[in-house]
């Protein structure tokens, strides 16, 4: 099954502008096969980051040596670049000295690969962000209706690549996918001395998609401090396991101003986590959990129609609260996530008196793709 990616046509035109191509994103969310994609009928040259002879020829290197290597290639493909000590002074050779090569890195950690590439490659890269497939691709794939149709399907087993094209084999692969993807990557990092806290760091966070958390909270439960808690969660999203949403606060009286929430990018890993792939009908964890599938789908739309949106959830001392705030910098819209279409909604009259012009919206699966999709379509 073969799902048009939304960045294949975008990165494609990037080609020989003379600038490095970086593209970021999980493990198994299908960067290599994008990239393979886009260079199919054209003549490249394919080194992947955890063979121990690609290290040593990209590490420390020189543009004689680089030239060498690439011989009459013109696109250089280096996947999982993270692995590659100095990678971003290597990416630096081609765009200066080496400027009819078009290189594209892959790397699944942007805490690894954005550290080392930022400041030789200022001026130089473009990035991009891959998720796991989105409700908009899927959409463009098979149509509309049935994509609707499996909303429950994905709220359960999310959208990595594997776990929607082998239907049936969902829960062990996300199994498989969630310890190696969650794991290995996170532990190999320096910063991880403590394996056991970070797994029930995890697990706590899973349990709380959707509420406000207390890192001081999280740290008595897993038996750490509110310091790791703020670490760990922090190489948690640079390695794309979970995503922060801050408070909203413009110096309204009650407002809630240091909250933040944490969300998984995907919902089928934070399923896997908490080991439960029960049906829609027979959870308690229903409302959470399509709060999460939204907000998460609209990064991932957002990201790809590159709207610069700043994300939010908004709650008073009091307990009034709204979902999502996004802020564009001249507009602020208000979103509230009901599962049952029916349920009853009214934005808190403390919001609307203190943010006069802001739209409000509520988004339930009956009209989710006028959320999720460009307006055009």
């Amino acid at each position: 099954m073969v799902i048009k990616r939304a960045l294949h046509d975008i990165i494609e035109q990037r080609l020989f502008k003379g600038k490095a191509i970086l593209l970021f994103g999980p493990r198994q969310s299908g960067k290599s096969t994008l990239i393979e994609k886009i260079l199919e009928n054209k003549d490249h040259m394919y080194l992947n980051g955890d063979d121990a002879d690609v290290r040593d020829i990209l590490t420390n290197t020189t543009a004689t040596k680089l030239k060498s290597v690439v011989g009459s290639k013109k696109i250089l493909f280096i996947d999982e670049a993270q692995r590659i000590p100095n990678i971003g002074l290597t990416l630096k050779l081609f765009t200066d000295q080496i400027k009819d090569v078009q290189v594209i890195a892959t790397g699944s950690s942007a805490f690894e690969l954005s550290s080392q590439v930022n400041e030789p490659l200022t001026g130089r890269k473009y990035e991009f962000m891959l998720y796991p497939l989105s409700f908009s691709e899927l959409v463009n794939h098979h149509g509309l209706i049935h994509e609707k149709r499996l909303i429950e399907q994905r709220m359960i087993y999310g959208y990595y690549p594997e776990i929607v094209s082998k239907v049936g084999e969902e829960g062990e692969l996300l199994k498989l996918l969630a310890g190696s993807y969650l794991y290995k990557d996170l532990l190999m990092l320096e910063q991880v001395k403590k394996p056991l806290i970070l797994e029930k760091l995890i697990k706590a966070l899973a349990l709380q998609v959707g509420s406000e958390i207390s890192y001081q909270e999280l740290g008595q439960t897993i038996g750490s401090d509110s310091k790791t808690v703020d670490k760990y969660i922090n190489l948690l999203e640079k390695t794309f396991v979970v995503f922060r949403l801050p408070a909203f606060s413009r110096n309204v009286r009650n407002e809630i101003k240091k909250g933040k929430k944490v969300y998984f990018l995907d919902c089928g890993i934070r399923n896997a986590v908490i080991n439960n792939f029960r049906s829609i009908s027979s959870r308690t964890d229903v409302g959470a959990l399509w709060e999460n599938y939204v907000i998460s789908e609209r990064i991932k739309f957002l990201r790809y129609n590159n709207q610069d949106v700043d994300q939010y959830f908004w709650r008073t001392v009091q307990q009034q609260e709204i979902d999502l705030i996004e802020d564009s910098g001249e507009h602020l819209a208000a979103f509230e996530f009901k599962w049952n279409k029916n349920a009853k909604v009214r934005l808190p009259q403390t919001f609307i008196d203190n943010y006069p012009g802001s739209s409000a919206f509520i988004v339930s699966p009956e009209n989710v793709e006028e959320f999720l999709l460009p307006k055009s379509e």
